[in-house]
């Protein structure tokens, strides 16, 4: 009787359904359950920023998770400059600002072409003291491509950087300073008392 039992097609039919059925509900499951996996893992490690800012509902800012890499202990003063090297208005909108490392933060700068020509200008960045350099990371930055600009056109162009948090802690003050030059056209030379501190 046994022996007809095992022989039986039926039975291995069922035996095979009743597998098939159990993977497709573990396969169910696991999909399902994908989505919040993936959200504890990314959070835990802290690689999904978009996700997080998703979930962010209107009037709960008060109660979003504080950015851990902001060294709150630390105040840095950045200022900035901007030198135009030529017949046009360049400036940044503040001289200063207070900053922490880590901190996200941003700052616009105002060009106005004041010729009666179509001009292609470009800005460099420098900085100071020198060792800050490896420190001020841009994020945004006019100064990544070069402009044409029509007769007496206006921008305003946005810096956003970030002060990496292993600036040196005797580093108090840092200055961002931009050249704006034309590209292709006649660069007036700089002023005597410049001409040894650029590089």
């Amino acid at each position: 009787m046994s022996a007809a039992v095992q022989t039986d097609p039926r039975h291995g039919h069922l035996q095979m359904v009743f597998k098939l059925v159990v993977i497709v509900a573990v396969m169910f499951g696991f999909g399902y359950a994908m989505v919040p996996m993936y959200r504890a893992i990314c959070a835990a490690l802290g690689i999904n920023v978009l996700s997080l800012a998703e979930r962010e509902v209107p009037g709960t800012a008060s109660r979003a998770r504080p950015n851990t890499q902001v060294d709150t202990s630390r105040t840095i003063t950045v200022e900035f400059d901007a030198n135009a090297r030529g017949p046009w208005s360049f400036k940044p909108e503040v001289r200063s600002l207070q900053v922490h490392p880590g901190q996200l933060n941003t700052v616009v700068y105002e060009f106005r072409n004041d010729q009666n020509r179509v001009m292609s200008a470009q800005a460099i960045p420098s900085y100071a003291p020198k060792q800050s350099t490896a420190h001020f990371n841009k994020l945004e930055c006019f100064c990544f491509n070069e402009y044409t600009l029509q007769p007496g056109e206006s921008k305003r162009w946005p810096v956003v950087f970030v002060i990496d948090p292993k600036l040196p802690r005797d580093v108090k003050t840092i200055t961002l300073s931009y050249t704006f030059f034309e590209v292709g056209g006649k660069v007036p030379p700089a002023p005597v008392g410049q001409l040894g501190g650029r590089s």
